[in-house]
This record gives C-alpha cells, structure tokens and sequence, in this order.
C-alpha cells in the first residue's frame, strides 16, 4: 500500500513538473515588440478595437516601454550603488508616476469611445485586484 501511494505521489510530481513553465514563463521570453502584439490583439478582442485604434494603442505601449526600460535602468543604478531613496525621492518619484498614469488615461480616453474606456478601467481594477490577492497570498505562504 505504501509502495502504490509513494508511485502516485511520484507520477502527479513528475507530470506536473513535466509541463514545464506555464504562460508567464513564456511572456517573460517573449520580445518586447511580440509582448506589445500580444497586448494589442488581446485588447482588440476585449474591447472590440478598429485598425485606428490598434496603431495609435500600439503606439502608446511602445512609448510606454521605453519610459519604464528608462525607470528600470536607474532603478538598478541607485540598487548598484547601494543608494536608497530619501522621503522626497520617493514622494518625487510616486508624483511622476501619478501624473504617467493620468497622461495615459487621458491618452486611452481619447483613442477609446465611452464604452470601450469603461471596459478598460473595469479591466484595469480587476488586475489591481489579483495583484492585491497574490502580494496577500505570497505573504501567507511563507508563514
């Protein structure tokens, strides 16, 4: 009986590790030219866009990149050099953010038509909401 038990918890093992990464392992080894395809194709069908609005969103995620691939770059100076952020650095820093996030709401407001924006946003808060869950699950874990 133990022999048959240990067999089974050999074979789930082995076919779960068997199935290898799963679809946010292969969107990491993904370029960001195919990962902005991908956004815009998955935007199309959600929110039902024209050719218009496929180029000006596409547009506005490649820009979008290059801004955060600017972040990241200093971001991974300060951590080099072991500098951290002061009070103001951070407030400056969380500033600029808010206002990106304000120009690209403005921006997808007006690619968008009302509903379509509705759509977005309700989407956008879905997102934040998983992430939210995962931050408190992955904190659970450990424990």
């Amino acid at each position: 009986m133990k022999k048959l038990l240990v067999v089974a918890f050999l074979v789930v093992g082995l076919t779960t590790f068997a199935q290898g990464k799963g679809k946010r392992g292969d969107f990491k080894e993904m370029t960001p030219e195919q990962r902005t395809e991908i956004q815009v194709k998955k935007m199309t069908k959600d929110l039902d866009l024209n050719e218009t609005q496929q180029k000006q969103i596409k547009e506005l995620l490649n820009s979008q990149k290059e801004e955060r691939a600017e972040m990241l770059e200093r971001r991974k100076e300060m951590k080099e050099t072991a500098e951290k952020a002061t009070k103001e650095q951070r407030a400056e820093m969380k500033a600029k953010m808010n206002e990106k996030k304000a120009v690209i709401n403005a921006k997808m407001k007006s690619i968008l038509n009302d509903d379509q924006y509705k759509k977005w946003e309700t989407q956008k808060e879905e997102v934040k909401e998983k992430m939210k869950e995962r931050r408190a699950n992955k904190g659970k874990k450990t424990e």
